[in-house]
């Protein structure tokens, strides 16, 4: 997820909720949310063909990366860097396809995770912004907090239970606590996307998205989440499930 720049307090000068950065985030999530939900609810060829573009973006963004930065570290090596970036974004795409042609329950996992995925970013979001407090890693991402993270936990959990509990066909007991464990695991992923942008002392990927910066910077926890869901689905099945 990318650290949102929000507009500051004109006394205070500490960021407030809201002005154009957000404005712009609600705006790119109302056109590019429903797509996704569309094409991961309704079609098997669509999702594979979004997931394919999605990957592609990506790729083309952590080949990019190096190019930004005078200090190319390890990264200098292009073959290298490719086949990092390749299992960094292509075993999560493979895992949500993988997941999506579940039989009978594929598509109600996919749009559940998404649902977890973006509730995790947007409780940590405003926990962070309004409540704010002890850093988590200030030396990766120095806007995060406690309050974030636990707030982006809580989210999860109450959308993936509410999620669950209207499909009817996913336990919404028991995914409430999964939920929370997957916002963790989402989170991960944004801290370790935060830490090799630092490492390139770039503020985005790229400016793609309005707001969002670009892909990687709105996939990032998604990048994570979903080989861990699949994993999970792979060991457990329908006992999660069900």
């Amino acid at each position: 997820m990318a650290e949102a720049v929000s507009e500051r307090d004109p006394v205070t000068a500490k960021p407030v909720l809201g002005g154009s950065g957000l404005i712009k985030r609600v705006i790119s999530a109302a056109v590019l949310l429903p797509l996704a939900v569309a094409a991961a609810w309704f079609g098997d060829v669509a999702f594979i063909l979004l997931v394919a573009l999605a990957g592609i973006l990506m790729l083309w963004e952590w080949r990019r990366l190096p190019g930004l930065s005078a200090d190319k570290g390890w990264s200098s090596n292009p073959l290298l860097w490719s086949l990092v970036g390749l299992l960094y974004i292509g075993l999560p795409c493979l895992a949500l396809i993988w997941l999506r042609e579940q039989p009978g329950h594929g598509r109600h996992i996919v749009f559940w995770l998404f649902c977890v995925v973006w509730a995790t970013d947007t409780g940590a979001y405003f926990a962070g912004r309004s409540i704010g407090g002890p850093k988590l890693i200030p030396s990766i991402s120095p806007n995060k907090t406690w309050a974030g993270l636990l707030g982006g936990m809580v989210c999860a959990a109450l959308v993936g239970s509410l999620v669950a509990a209207i499909n009817l066909v996913l336990p919404a007991f028991a995914l409430a606590g999964f939920a929370g464990l997957v916002a963790v695991v989402s989170q991960a992923g944004d801290f370790t996307e935060s830490g090799i942008k630092r490492s390139f002392g770039v503020k985005d990927a790229s400016q793609i998205i309005p707001g969002h910066g670009g892909v990687l910077d709105r996939l990032d926890g998604l990048l994570f989440a979903a080989p861990f869901v699949a994993a999970c689905d792979l060991l457990w099945g329908y006992a999660i499930w069900s």
